[in-house]
């Protein structure tokens, strides 16, 4: 119970934050035919009852496989993209018609002691979804496989705004009436680019991106991820370019999780360090002066330092008058670090104080980063040392270029308010 309390309350600012925000959802036909799928749509309606706005974008892939087996027709591929001639584009459309028809039938469920119960959801599909052939490449002509040329990005608003659930399959339909199988990945990207989506999430067998030591990677700025697409290939490649092209056109945020995971959706969305894979443009976690909305958010990191005597106590009403002094690191809406820097400009030295991490983070340097943007701060005032008073870190600043110093070294006017009782440490440096 301890348990589930706790994660509701640290979820509420994820709730709040995401309600009428547009999601992009891509669900491949894997994370459909998978044991895990009623589970991912369930977090899916949950999604819709917090308020937020989604198109569902559905592949066929398995599906396609199974019919064009059972139809004793060959699947034929080149640069990982089907080649869908005449009898194959019969398959793939009955198999996007039957998904289509499936999960309208499962979003419509209203059992009681269900998690669909009282959902009353509204699913919407349609032709939002204009298309052109892929043509001939390499001397190979593709025939009846697309790629998407334009999204009705208007018309799904409205619908949206209607509180529906848009549902797009990976198909799309030109002006002289063809229809055209298109990739699943290209149909999400394209979608969430034209609507301006504030997530594109994107499914796959994978928790995410890994490393080449098969580590997961939690968080790939823009220009990492690029970096690491070129780097070598691995099974979902395909998710990280779609991630890559959205956020190059201003997607806020691409998240890469697997439908094999429980719950994948809920932790990625709702938990400060998710379980997959985060594409961004680098501001998920960033270093910035304090404003006065983080007042409380300080006051919460420093509180148990202050409580184990590690710092000096600061009450809100303290913190309010000298929020401006401090520089924060703010990771995905939550303060993680800060630390104060308070001038002694005639002196041409400066206070280094309230240098806090909070504990899930203390790994990361993020304390000498803090050391190294307060230091380039007091050189652009002029400065040309820092002192700091501690009891417990003293190591810490030492390795780092700072030496003992005696209160007498201190300017007068601290010196004057040094609490003897305490009897903290006085280490200085030269910057």
């Amino acid at each position: 119970m301890h348990d589930y309390v706790s994660w509701l309350r640290h979820s509420s600012p994820y709730i709040n934050a995401h309600r009428e925000r547009t999601f992009v959802i891509m669900l491949p036909g894997e994370g459909i035919a998978h044991a895990n799928f009623t589970h991912i749509l369930h977090d899916i309606v949950l999604l819709h009852s917090l308020g937020v706005r989604m198109v569902l974008v559905y592949g066929a892939r398995p599906q396609i496989e199974a019919r064009l087996k059972a139809a004793q027709i060959a699947s034929n591929y080149h640069h990982a993209l089907r080649i869908t001639d005449a009898r194959t584009l019969a398959c793939v459309i009955d198999a996007a018609g039957q998904l289509r028809t499936y999960l309208e039938a499962q979003l419509s469920v209203n059992m009681a002691a269900s998690p669909m119960q009282g959902a009353k959801l509204k699913v919407v599909s349609g032709n939002f979804v204009a298309a052109k052939p892929c043509g001939v490449i390499d001397g190979v002509d593709y025939q009846h496989t697309g790629e998407v040329r334009r999204v009705d990005a208007e018309g799904i608003q409205a619908l949206l705004e209607q509180r529906n659930i848009v549902l797009l399959p990976h198909l799309g339909y030109s002006p002289t009436g063809e229809v055209f199988n298109l990739a699943c990945e290209d149909v999400a990207t394209q979608t969430a680019i034209s609507l301006n989506a504030d997530k594109l999430i994107l499914f796959t067998a994978e928790q995410g991106i890994l490393d080449e030591q098969q580590q997961l990677i939690r968080e790939l700025k823009l220009e990492q991820a690029i970096e690491h697409a070129q780097l070598f290939e691995q099974p979902n490649v395909s998710a990280l370019q779609a991630a890559i092209s959205a956020c190059q056109h201003n997607v806020s945020r691409s998240h890469i999780i697997s439908y094999q995971i429980d719950g994948a959706l809920l932790s990625e969305l709702f938990t400060r360090d998710g379980c997959g894979t985060l594409v961004d443009h680098g501001h998920f976690e960033q270093v910035r002066q304090a404003g006065v909305e983080d007042i409380a958010g300080l006051a919460a990191l420093i509180r148990p330092l202050e409580e184990q005597r590690v710092l000096v106590s600061r009450p809100q009403d303290l913190l309010a008058q000298e929020y401006a002094n401090f520089t924060v690191i703010e990771r995905d809406g939550l303060i993680i670090a800060c630390a104060a820097l308070y001038p002694f400009v005639e002196e041409k030295t400066a206070e280094l104080a309230c240098l806090a991490v909070h504990p899930d983070y203390r790994h990361g340097g993020r304390g000498d980063t803090l050391l190294e943007h307060l230091e380039n701060q007091a050189k652009r005032l002029n400065l040309n040392s820092l002192f700091v008073l501690t009891t417990r870190t003293a190591h810490w600043f030492q390795e780092r270029g700072f030496e003992p110093c005696s209160i007498e070294q201190l300017p007068q006017q601290k010196a004057a308010l040094y609490n003897y009782q305490r009897n903290s440490k006085v280490f200085r440096k030269s910057i």
